[in-house]
């Protein structure tokens, strides 16, 4: 992870000025329950209704904010899933500002439907909020616990974020180690830095300068498809 400390400072004060821009208080019930039922419908009108199912549970990046369907990287990794031949599905299950506590709590509504590769994508809201990286990594874990509970035999991959080193030293010592160190407890494959290469780098952002755009998503597609083809 290479990174640099200037990067990430301009990249994450970024986000702390516009994180505004995401609803902060959703009702958890409601998105748990829309996101069910899209997922319910994106599965049911696919015409492979017998494929395996890759489903992305995360945030706004995951959501794909303010972009085309076909511009986010869930869709491009369709794409390159089709081109291959193989018998996948995937499934967008973002939800824009949510935070891994909101994940815990609409993982149970997810989880009505098969999943046979799991990619996690939650914990940057947290870190904005400078919420305690403890609870943080306690809520992930619940979350790995359900999914691995439900489905014995799927796999996981986690898609790591690191945290504003204006928080702090000890705040992103802890926040960083989160993802690295479930990934070895759950013995699970990880993304160190989903937003490796884009973060900080204006043309690979929207205007708000949060927000990956097209090209953006072409790089995080890249970053999570180096890892996520092992699986397939």
């Amino acid at each position: 992870m290479n990174t640099s400390f200037p990067l990430r400072t301009l990249f994450l004060l970024l986000l702390l000025i516009g994180s505004a821009c995401e609803n902060k208080q959703t009702n958890t019930e409601h998105v748990a329950k829309e996101s069910s039922q899209n997922l319910e419908d994106s599965i049911k009108s696919d015409k492979k209704s017998n494929d395996k199912k890759i489903l992305f549970f995360g945030d706004s990046i995951t959501a794909g904010y303010q972009l085309e369907e076909e511009d986010a990287f869930t869709f491009l990794i369709q794409q390159d899933i089709d081109s291959l031949g193989l018998d996948y599905t995937v499934v967008n299950a973002g939800v824009s500002g949510e935070t891994s506590s909101g994940g815990l709590n609409r993982i149970d509504w997810v989880l009505k439907q098969p999943v046979d590769i799991f990619c996690l994508e939650l914990g940057a809201n947290d870190a904005l909020r400078g919420l305690d990286p403890a609870e943080t990594a306690k809520n992930l874990n619940g979350i790995i616990n359900r999914v691995r509970a439900t489905y014995p035999d799927v796999e996981i991959i986690l898609l790591g974020m690191m945290a504003p080193p204006n928080m702090g030293i000890q705040f992103s010592e802890n926040f960083n180690k989160i993802y690295p160190e479930l990934a070895t407890k759950h013995q699970c494959a990880i993304v160190p830095f989903l937003l490796e290469g884009v973060a900080g780098i204006a043309e690979l952002n929207l205007q708000d300068g949060i927000h990956p755009n097209k090209k953006g998503h072409e790089v995080l597609k890249n970053n999570i498809w180096a890892v996520l083809k092992d699986y397939l």
